[in-house]
């Protein structure tokens, strides 16, 4: 039995749930989520719980099991609380600032980068545009935005220039010896 899927996702006050057929939509005081649940995987409302149940121990049920509850309690979580990802800018001349909602970098390159928020996510722009918090109730969306940030500069091992997350180690490389 998958123990992430057989645990119920507890629904907080302000959150309401609606079932119908596969289509599973949670409102929250942050907004509005939907997901189509495989049409073998059911989802039962009781009380203030969700359960996720799955027909058989089939190799793709469990599998499925595990991740619909997943997907539900990121749902439940995103309309309730939000998601957010932090990212720091670590470099000389490297900077960010808000121009309304776009996000506009300094990353070294000879032009600015505009990087346009999708639908459903905000930047905040902190520390006199050294971190940047991309913010959303999708956490799929959350994370996805702010890795493509990243990649628009990764951390570089010699000097630790670039765009890291704030909990990122990055590995220090020596560099050259020099001449002897």
């Amino acid at each position: 039995m998958s123990r992430i899927g057989k645990k119920p996702v507890a629904i907080p006050e302000k959150v309401d749930v609606t079932i119908d057929g596969q289509a599973v939509t949670v409102k929250g005081p942050k907004g509005e989520l939907s997901h189509t649940v495989h049409p073998d995987i059911t989802v039962k409302q009781d009380d203030g719980t969700l359960m996720v149940e799955r027909p058989s121990d089939e190799r793709q049920h469990r599998a499925l099991h595990g991740l619909t509850r997943a997907l539900i309690a990121n749902m439940v979580t995103g309309v309730s609380e939000g998601f957010q990802k932090t990212l720091k800018i670590e470099g000389v001349g490297y900077t960010s600032e808000l121009r309304g909602t776009d996000l506009v970098m300094k990353l070294g390159y000879s032009h600015e980068i505009v990087v346009n928020p999708p639908e459903g996510i905000n930047f905040v722009v902190e520390d006199r545009g050294v971190t940047i918090r991309v913010q959303g109730i999708d956490k799929q969306a959350v994370g996805q935005v702010a890795a493509n940030i990243r990649e628009l500069r990764p951390p570089e091992p010699y000097l630790g220039k670039g765009v890291r997350y704030s909990d990122e180690r990055i590995r220090r490389k020596a560099g050259k010896a020099g001449k002897a």
